[in-house]
């Protein structure tokens, strides 16, 4: 018997078929897009069987669903790293763009348009949620205007997408202006949108978050 904490070369290998699947799997989403995803493309690939490597992912969604848990925790454990160096909005916001970069096929895949038929687990809202305190810890940090606008007031009244952050209506209202904000920036980079337009979008992104500052 492995001893307590030793895997087994069984579960070794396990991890190691699974791991190259998800690889194959980000491929063909870079390709053709997470609606194209196949397992039995993803097998023949492996030179496996397809009932084979439903041993490893039971379905298209348990696959999806690994891939997407796997880029929300990317992203949180960017945005700890951040938040331990201290960093602010800005600097949450420079993470979040160094993330997208990096894969933009990742960043799409939970980000993008959502897959046809898919439905995430809870616990991906659970991911989801901690980055948000990330940016509702950030924005708490920063004094209020003045009183609660209408909408702040309302956003106060439906606020179960902070989850239980105790963050005030202004800084509910600034981080939900920064996050869609920042995001309708990076889609239309990602996508290419502004190929042509001889701009640079790093410097645009920096005029946005710089605006975004002096609410």
């Amino acid at each position: 018997m492995a001893e307590t904490g030793t895997k087994t070369p069984r579960e070794r290998y396990r991890e190691q078929v699974r791991a190259e699947v998800k690889e194959h799997a980000r491929e063909q989403i870079a390709t053709a897009g997470a609606s194209a995803l196949s397992l039995n493309a993803i097998a023949k690939r492996m030179g496996m069987s397809g009932p084979a490597l439903y041993r490893y992912f039971a379905s298209r969604d348990d696959l999806i669903t690994e891939l997407i848990r796997d880029a929300y925790r990317s992203l949180a454990d960017d945005f700890h790293a951040a938040a331990e160096s201290g960093t602010d909005l800005s600097g949450l916001a420079h993470a979040l763009r160094d993330w997208a970069l990096a894969d933009p096929q990742r960043y799409f895949l939970i980000y993008g348009t959502p897959v046809p038929g898919y439905h995430a687990p809870d616990d991906i809202t659970g991911i989801a949620s901690e980055i948000m305190a990330f940016l509702l810890d950030a924005s708490t940090e920063l004094p209020a205007d003045g009183p609660a606008s209408a909408f702040e007031l309302d956003l106060q009244a439906h606020r179960h997408w902070a989850g239980a952050h105790p963050a005030p209506p202004a800084a509910l209202h600034r981080a939900l202006t920064f996050w869609t904000r920042l995001h309708g920036v990076l889609s239309l980079e990602l996508a290419g949108h502004f190929n042509g337009m001889g701009f640079d979008p790093a410097m645009f992104f920096d005029a946005e978050l710089a605006g975004l500052a002096e609410r």
